[in-house]
């Protein structure tokens, strides 16, 4: 078992735990003081089959009440109509202010529970159980949470700490090829933005997280999550450096809303950190050997490259619209060198423009 603990005006907060099996929930929720409380499980369609008793039944130790919401699967469901039949659901059950959610699934239960428990009675508690790559290594962590308004991606949301993040790394061996690619993704992400040793691991390590070794998955997901708690403790509220974490997700999040979500997050944030690793050689700051061997990772941890079906102006169209902009500029994250990135507030739509002709596809040819 590792433990992180996540501060905040040295304070703290509360502790990543990454294990391997659910034994140590019981423990771990009961430090909450939670036996005089009631307990909301939050999660999906398809995890409350895997994981729901399990974790159910473990928590029913250490609370008063223990009762379940379950909403259908998939990213459509994270909305706002979701979150009032939540609301409806725990006025139903006289839910107060003293009493918890639990979030158990992948990013889109998290940050749905997440914005539920920020926003009824003006706040509650809840705790992060992440099942998923994408929510262990990203969403469960830092408190940002949400859901997607229209065809807007998190564009209704709270900055909401949780007091637990407990993840089992055995639930990824659960998870289909294309939901673990989509999480390594953001795993990438963390070594190109902040540390180059552990992007060279990461490369170095492939065959076993390809292959899902639990020791070799726990030390993956413990070194992204030191990457994203240091970010987080020095800019909570994403006034600053923590913008470094959107790397990728400007054109990434514009592709995934006109693909309609149909291609997963992380595999939108690859293409978009393709196109700006790009961006990035032509202004000087990467080599094209640099480029050629980011190219090779990816096509090793399954992630493309390409995206089809999409124009270039509609996707710089919908960045105009992307929650990122800041008094009509857009800030944009480009690496000075690997395991460097830096927040730049002059990148041109042509500059863009030349970063998503690297990657879109026409008719099934690359541009």
């Amino acid at each position: 078992m590792e433990r992180l603990g996540v501060h905040l005006d040295g304070k703290e907060i509360y502790d990543i735990v990454i294990t391997d099996s659910f034994d140590g929930l019981k423990e771990e929720v009961g430090r909450l003081r939670t036996e005089g409380k009631k307990l909301c499980i939050v999660t999906d369609s398809h995890v409350e089959k895997l994981y729901l008793e399990e974790v159910k039944e473990r928590l029913s130790k250490v609370c008063r009440q223990v009762d379940v919401f379950v909403f259908p699967a998939g990213e459509e469901f994270k909305n706002l109509d979701t979150v009032r039949d939540l609301y409806k659901y725990l006025i139903r059950q006289a839910y107060d202010r003293k009493d918890v959610l639990a979030a158990l699934g992948g990013g889109v239960t998290g940050d749905l529970c997440g914005y539920a428990a920020a926003t009824y009675l003006r706040g509650i508690d809840f705790i992060q159980i992440p099942t998923t790559l994408l929510a262990q290594v990203d969403s469960s962590i830092g408190g940002k949470t949400g859901v997607d308004f229209d065809a807007y991606k998190n564009m209704v949301g709270a900055f909401h700490m949780p007091k637990l993040v407990y993840t089992n790394v055995k639930t990824l061996l659960t998870l289909s090829e294309e939901q673990f690619i989509s999480g390594m993704g953001e795993v990438v992400k963390h070594g190109l933005i902040k540390n180059k040793a552990y992007y060279t691991w990461l490369i170095r390590h492939q065959k076993e997280i390809m292959d899902r070794e639990t020791d070799v998955c726990a030390q993956m997901v413990f070194e992204s999550n030191k990457i994203k708690r240091d970010v987080v403790e020095a800019d909570p509220r994403e006034m600053g450096e923590r913008a470094l974490l959107n790397f990728g997700h400007t054109l990434g999040h514009a592709v995934e809303k006109l693909k309609l979500f149909t291609m997963p997050h992380g595999h939108c944030v690859a293409a978009g950190f393709l196109a700006a690793a790009k961006m990035s050689e032509k202004r000087g700051f990467l080599t094209l050997e640099e480029i050629s061997k980011l190219e090779a990772m990816m096509a090793g941890f399954g992630l493309p490259m390409t995206v089809d079906g999409l124009k270039e102006e509609d996707v710089l169209d919908a960045v105009k619209h992307d929650k990122k902009m800041e008094a009509g500029q857009i800030k944009f994250i480009l690496l000075k060198e690997i395991g460097h990135a830096s927040i730049f507030k002059d990148v041109s739509r042509e500059e863009m423009q030349e970063g998503l002709h690297y990657i879109l596809e026409e008719n099934g040819v690359c541009q």
